[in-house]
């Protein structure tokens, strides 16, 4: 069986891979996808995320497709800005107060959780590895996320992020301390910072 045109362009579009909602948008019905996959020419990677069979999966895109409301946050972030070379081992993402994590858990998600009202402040669009784009918080979230948090962080993987943020020529240092006065990390920045600037 051969992939439809219109399935084509869209698995070409999205780097090799297509969720059913886009596939029934190009008139490709869940039955055909089926009868894809039984053929060899798709690969079903988890609900309703199909690749190319010769593609390597890209598992933070996929997770975004699958759970829109999560947001990459903390030393995931930190990669994603190229603020770590760490790639990490577990994806850390942020959701609202009341989103049940159990899922994204069991999925070996480590998950933090904001109040409604701060969760999507600083959202920036990244792109992964493979071309892919996802949401992520942006550099000032970020430093200020890792600081709410270093105790249940790796100490060095912040401190190397912070270091590599004050020699960053786009980081926004009026930003930075408004969101560390959001975040209520105005104290640890300040420590940090005197020592780097």
């Amino acid at each position: 069986m051969t992939v439809p045109i219109g399935l084509q362009s869209v698995l070409k579009r999205n780097v090799g891979i297509v969720t059913a909602a886009q596939a029934n948008e190009v008139g490709v019905s869940n039955e055909r996808l089926r009868l894809l996959i039984r053929s060899g020419d798709l690969e079903r990677v988890t609900t309703g995320v199909y690749v190319l069979p010769d593609e390597f999966a890209d598992k933070m895109y996929i997770t975004q497709l699958r759970r829109p409301k999560i947001i990459y946050s903390h030393e995931t972030a930190l990669f994603l800005h190229e603020l770590t070379d760490r790639d990490p081992i577990s994806y850390m993402v942020t959701v609202p107060t009341g989103y049940n994590p159990t899922r994204l858990r069991e999925d070996g998600l480590t998950v933090f959780t904001i109040k409604r009202e701060l969760h999507k402040l600083g959202i920036a669009k990244r792109t992964t590895m493979f071309g892919n784009t996802v949401t992520a918080y942006d550099l000032e979230r970020t430093i200020c996320d890792c600081l709410r948090s270093r105790n249940s962080l790796d100490i060095a993987v912040v401190t190397d992020a912070i270091k590599r943020y004050s020699r960053r020529r786009d980081k926004n240092l009026n930003t930075l301390m408004q969101m560390a006065e959001i975040f209520q990390v105005t104290k640890q920045l300040r420590s940090y910072m005197e020592v780097l600037l």
